[in-house]
């Protein structure tokens, strides 16, 4: 689930890399990092903690360049050690690149393990070193980055969103499914590409479209090239950004998720009904379909919870116990409004179902007279392997559970998730071309031991010179 972002600029490319991953800090909050070029060799600083945390003036001012990439990281493989931050810096043949990921393979044991018989040491835990090196594998045969791109997503299986800064240009790729988003801006002096557009609202650029699944981007002074490296018969796109990754304000796939979750909430109400004095989020993941619950049905959208505005996702925390003891931090009850009320409360989704009682327990003990709990997501049955720190099936609460069970557990009045149905319909796709393996336990690469549908993948070759703006000329 972490956030990349690459950017060309000929102002200068450290503060806008910056406001990028601060505009993506929802996407990770473990570390951060950033990397540019100057003009003769990358520079880098990365460090554990929060954008704001990592980076100050003396930092930025020490990262000089027109070119550089980003990352913030939420853990899905690897330790939480320093040698884990992203961007990694390489340096091969008198070369150097930088490379950021967001995604998880799920062949990296088989790959790792390759290089290891050849001899190869590995100064990290994480896939996204296992990318790199099939890139610089390739590179020492045939010298073209555009080559070694493509042998490189030849080997990999999983979900990759790649940013890439090889000395004087900015290269990017997604993987031929599209399970991560990805997505291309144009700026006052250059262009950006990141996993939200609300990277590209950040720095006032404007939204071009998104890297097509299996493309390769190369971004220069001289423009933008894309060059269709594979091909897919059905894409995958995560369905969980629309549930809760992403932020409301972006564009993914095209498609706003403000208004996809605001559906959503209007779908509940027709589904599941309840006579309330309020409908209350579950803030901030909850307000779209909250407002939408409130549309639907004609109860008043009152705010029962005030969230803390310091404290992060705690969805993305670490481990249970610290999830457990943000709650109490994170949200405060409004007593006002829940005294002897029955309210509807609105989330994006329950995983392990602990911080969902403890939520349903604080709103009672608030004085709340009934609590009806309605549920973006559908039930989350199964793990993710593609890239969200999902639990296993023994710790997710509907894996074994029916919906009355699930009420009862997390001790609420009603409770009711939206059906997969309405939800895919709210997103407006064809299901088939959305990776619901945590909904269904069926997924659209192979993986041991699992359910797939698997996706058929041919690679291309189609080349276009999208724009040849020269950022340098204007600013």
């Amino acid at each position: 689930m972490c956030g990349i972002v690459g950017i060309v600029d000929a102002g200068g490319v450290s503060l806008p890399l910056y406001y990028a991953l601060y505009a993506l800090q929802h996407r990770g909050q473990e570390s951060a990092g950033i990397s540019v070029f100057d003009g003769e060799r990358l520079r880098k600083h990365k460090g554990p903690g929060l954008v704001a945390e990592v980076f100050d003036t003396e930092t930025l001012r020490g990262l000089p360049g027109t070119l550089g990439v980003g990352h913030v990281r939420y853990p899905t493989t690897g330790a939480n050690i320093p040698e884990n931050i992203q961007p990694f810096n390489f340096q091969f043949l008198g070369r150097s690149f930088a490379l950021a990921h967001n995604g998880n393979l799920v062949n990296t044991r088989e790959l790792r393990a390759e290089f290891e018989q050849a001899g190869q040491i590995f100064c990290t835990t994480t896939d996204t070193e296992v990318i790199a090196n099939l890139i610089a594998d390739e590179l020492r045969r045939s010298g073209s980055v555009e080559d070694a791109v493509r042998s490189c997503m030849g080997r990999l299986r999983g979900s990759y969103s790649v940013v890439m800064a090889f000395e004087d240009q900015l290269y990017a790729f997604r993987d031929p499914l599209g399970l991560k988003p990805l997505c291309i801006g144009k700026m006052p002096c250059g262009h950006i590409v990141a996993s939200e557009s609300v990277a590209i609202d950040a720095l006032s650029g404007t939204l071009l479209r998104d890297v097509a699944p299996g493309e390769l981007v190369r971004i220069d002074a001289d423009g933008i090239t894309s060059t269709r490296i594979a091909r897919a018969d059905r894409v995958a796109h995560c369905i969980f950004e629309y549930v809760y990754f992403a932020r409301a304000d972006s564009i993914i796939d095209g498609v706003l998720v403000y208004d996809v979750r605001r559906t959503v909430g209007q779908k509940l109400c027709e589904e599941a009904p309840a006579e309330a004095d309020s409908v209350c989020p579950i803030p901030d993941s909850g307000t779209a379909y909250a407002i939408g619950y409130s549309e639907a049905s004609g109860i008043p959208f009152l705010e029962g919870l005030m969230k803390n505005r310091y404290m992060g996702r705690t969805f993305i925390m670490p481990t249970q116990a610290a999830r457990e003891r943000a709650v109490r931090i994170k949200l405060n009850p409004i007593k006002k409004h829940l005294e002897g009320k029955s309210i509807v409360l609105v989330d994006d989704s329950i995983v392990r179902g602990t911080t969902s009682r403890r939520i349903v327990q604080l709103v009672r003990d608030a004085g709340a007279r009934e609590v009806h709990v309605r549920v973006g997501s559908p039930p989350i049955k199964a793990p993710c392997y593609l890239g969200v720190d999902m639990p296993t099936r023994e710790e997710l609460i509907a894996s074994c559970r029916s919906e009355e069970e699930v009420c009862e557990s997390v001790t609420a009045t009603s409770l009711h998730y939206i059906s997969l149905e309405e939800l895919v319909q709210a997103i407006g796709r064809d299901g088939n071309d959305l990776c619901t393996g945590c909904l269904t336990g069926c997924y659209p690469v192979a993986i041991e031991g699992e359910t797939d549908r698997s996706r058929v993948v041919d690679f291309i070759d189609e080349t276009v010179q999208l724009d040849l703006d020269s950022f340098g000329e204007t600013c």
